[in-house]
């Protein structure tokens, strides 16, 4: 599968329940490759693998998965901390069979630049932030997605 990375979680850990006393060690990030289709790969393994492999590359990169494990997702739970994708199927890697591989999209294809600053949402399903001010109260509760530019940054 080859990629551009619009998405990517922290490192973090948890208790294995396997090896008491030890961590495993995670993190997500989400590859596109057309303006339709983009899907969540997440990795787990020891310490040094997840950190050097999250360590290789970053949002924007281009990157070739070779010898991911094909799951399907449960929605409800992996979609509170993962962008919602149109897939039904997750990426998974393994340390011992799966390899992550970067490039410059200049040098893979150049369409993938393109696919970085394309919503995730359906353009319907946004308020903008003068819609938000305008119906508040009828908004009150419900949650949205918002489609908004920043326009500074400062401490």
């Amino acid at each position: 599968v080859i990629g551009v990375v619009i998405g990517k979680t922290d490192v973090r850990s948890f208790p294995d329940r396997k090896n008491i006393g030890t961590e495993r060690y995670t993190f997500n990030f989400t590859i596109r490759d057309s303006p339709t289709y983009f899907i969540n790969v997440q990795s787990w393994g020891r310490e040094e693998y997840i950190r050097s492999l999250s360590e290789s590359f970053r949002v924007g990169d281009c990157v070739t998965i070779e010898n991911p494990l094909i799951q399907s997702k449960e929605a409800e739970r992996e979609e509170k901390f993962n962008p919602v994708t149109p897939s039904g199927y997750k990426l998974l890697l393994s340390e011992n069979h799966s390899v992550v591989k970067t490039s410059s999209c200049y040098d893979t294809d150049t369409k993938l630049l393109s696919l970085l600053h394309l919503p995730v949402k359906d353009p319907q399903d946004y308020y903008s932030l003068g819609d938000i001010v305008a119906n508040g109260q009828s908004l009150h509760g419900r949650v949205l997605n918002v489609l908004a530019a920043v326009m500074a940054v400062s401490e």
